[in-house]
C-alpha cells in the first residue's frame, strides 16, 4: 500500500533530483523513495521506550484505615434518597 502526500521542495534540489531520475530511468516518486530508504537506513529511528510515569498514591484515599461500619454509612450517604413508591414524600 502507497500512501499519496504532497511535499515542497527547494528549486535547486528539486531540479538535481529529477536529472538523478532521468539519468536512472526512474520516476521522481520513486527516486524519493530509495532517497528516504537510505536516509532511514543510515538514521534508524530510536526505540520507543514504554512510559515509566505512575499516578501518585496516597494513604489517605479510598477506604483504607475504615472500619467496615465507616464504609457502610459513608456509602449510604451516597446513596440517591429512596422516595416511597406512591410518589408521595
Amino acid at each position: 500500500m502507497m500512501v499519496k502526500t504532497q511535499i515542497q521542495l527547494p528549486d535547486e534540489l528539486y531540479h538535481a533530483l529529477k536529472r538523478l531520475a532521468k539519468a536512472k530511468e526512474w520516476s521522481l516518486a520513486e527516486t524519493l523513495r530509495r532517497a528516504a530508504e537510505q536516509f532511514l537506513a543510515r538514521h534508524p529511528a530510536p526505540p520507543a521506550t514504554p512510559s515509566t510515569w505512575k499516578p501518585p498514591v496516597s494513604a489517605k484515599v479510598g477506604w483504607r484505615g475504615l472500619t467496615h461500619q465507616q464504609v457502610h454509612e459513608a456509602a449510604l450517604d451516597d446513596m440517591e434518597p429512596h422516595l416511597p413508591e406512591d410518589g408521595r414524600s
